[in-house]
């Protein structure tokens, strides 16, 4: 059978808020959070995480793991103006047997991000970038924070050798379970031609309780929240 080819934007839900300007001083504070993974069909396991880092900087990684696939990725951050600002990013994978490695320079001093490693020459770069950019990554905090502000869900992701403005839609409220209780999740989504993703927010959790990602109507990738700390 063939195996339908996954695409996993670091963003899972995840881009830059173009309506950061007016935002509040966001308060950074480091997780770790657990999740049951689904990816090509067989179940793993996922694991978001914020670290501290020198210099006032933070680490947010991911990683999502099982027999076919084997993905690590992880962006080291500051806040600037209440803003995540990306500094720099790498992207690992594995899928089946095909392999790779993408690392991303953000650049604010030239205001442009770069990309190396495996890459089309039409996709290393530079991209110019202006204040509120974001990856794909810190969108996940910045969906988070914003459901629960009742903001605006409208970003602009500059990854893969490309700036891509986002915006997802309140498709309303849901009961799913959570560390093995019930809560009521609020469901947002974004469509993107035959790509879908999907993500619920629960209340007093750092990151999305579920993220779903759907490609020409077949489920991709499916995380759920099973622990934080």
């Amino acid at each position: 059978m063939k195996k339908t080819p996954v695409s996993f934007p670091r963003l899972l839900l995840a881009g830059a808020l173009l309506a950061a300007a007016s935002a509040p001083a966001l308060a950074v504070e480091a997780f770790t959070a657990n999740y049951s993974a689904s990816a090509l069909g067989m179940v793993g396991e996922g694991q978001m995480s914020v670290a501290a880092q020198p210099g006032n900087r933070w680490q947010y990684s991911l990683t999502v793991r099982n027999q076919a696939v084997d993905l690590s990725q992880k962006t080291v951050f500051d806040v600037q103006d209440g803003r995540m600002r990306p500094l720099s990013s790498s992207d690992s994978s594995r899928l089946l047997i095909k392999k790779k490695n993408v690392n991303t320079v953000y650049d604010w001093s030239k205001s442009q991000a770069t990309w190396n490693g495996d890459v089309k020459p039409d996709r290393a770069g530079p991209v110019k970038l202006v204040p509120g950019d974001m990856d794909a990554l810190l969108v996940n905090l910045a969906i988070v924070r914003d459901v629960a502000a009742g903001k605006p869900l409208t970003y602009r992701m500059v990854e893969n050798g490309r700036a891509k403005p986002m915006t997802y839609q309140v498709a309303g409220k849901e009961r799913i379970t959570v560390a093995g209780k019930p809560q009521d999740a609020t469901k947002v989504v974004r469509t993107d031609g035959d790509k879908q993703t999907i993500v619920w927010v629960v209340a007093d959790a750092p990151v999305p309780a579920r993220i779903l990602q759907r490609e020409k109507g077949q489920d991709t990738i499916d995380l759920t929240l099973t622990s934080w700390r």
